[in-house]
């Protein structure tokens, strides 16, 4: 648990530094009620709760794994996002970060999102798809590439899509929400990019990719293709190898999406 925690940190840190040391792309201006679907930590919460005082900042997630430091103005609670939202009071601001590829039903989402907000409000959905991606042909005949068409498939036989992220403009339109703008930043792997800042970031997030690809690709490629654990085990290697090859110019996508639901 204190190494998948520690990982989610490292995680907000990568977010934070790709958008500019931001929380949120969203025009939020002193928003009352505000809340993090899909909290994991609760650390974009409570930096979001300190930043903004006069908020009332809540964080649902299915785990409590949240840190037992926490703002005034800043609190927790288990919750299940796919089912009905049962609140007492509707919201400024709605933030989920890293959710799209574990939801059944993203369209749901959206339409709950929308149904939770005051006239005027914004929801912001913030993912990075885990798929090695590159701007030139250093990836092909790679085990990353294999790796990539294999999680694609095993995920979609368990009925999800690892690329929801990149419905998910598509989606906030079809729900209702208005005034809606997408941005994609690419995000390196390992250190071989130009300029300090972006090896930096590909260190990172390098790092991140290796404490965190065992648990999810042998759950996919067992449950999702029938494969056993001794296979993924032996497939997994060439994979880290790659992942720390800076010859491989890999990356994978930041897609940030918001919306406003319409004042009255």
């Amino acid at each position: 648990m204190q190494q998948e925690q520690q990982r989610l940190e490292l995680q907000h840190y990568i977010y934070k530094v790709a958008l500019g040391g931001r929380l949120h792309l969203a025009p939020v201006e002193n928003p009352n009620r505000v809340i993090d679907i899909g909290t994991g930590t609760g650390v974009w919460a409570v930096e979001f709760a300190d930043s903004n005082p006069q908020s009332d900042v809540l964080g649902t997630d299915l785990s409590p794994m949240q840190s037992s430091y926490t703002a005034p103005n800043c609190r927790f609670e288990i919750d299940d996002i796919e089912d009905d939202w049962i609140f007492n009071h509707k919201f400024d601001y709605i933030h989920g970060r890293s959710i799209s590829t574990h939801m059944r039903n993203v369209p749901r989402l959206c339409a709950a999102m929308l149904n939770n907000l005051n006239p005027g409000g914004w929801a912001e959905l913030q993912d990075v798809i885990a798929e090695f991606k590159t701007f030139d042909r250093t990836i092909e005949g790679t085990a990353l590439q294999q790796w990539n068409r294999l999680m694609v498939e095993g995920v979609r036989n368990l009925g999800r899509d690892m690329r929801a992220a990149r419905s998910n403009k598509r989606r906030m339109e079809e729900a209702g929400f208005q005034n809606i703008v997408e941005h994609r930043l690419p995000i390196p792997v390992n250190h071989w990019p130009r300029g300090a800042q972006h090896k930096n970031l590909g260190r990172d997030q390098m790092r991140s990719a290796l404490d965190g690809i065992q648990a999810p690709t042998i759950q996919v490629l067992s449950k999702g293709l029938g494969w056993s654990r001794e296979e993924a085990e032996v497939f997994l290697i060439n994979v880290r190898k790659e992942i720390q090859n800076p010859h491989i110019h890999s990356y994978f996508e930041m897609i940030v999406v918001f919306g406003q639901k319409l004042p009255r």
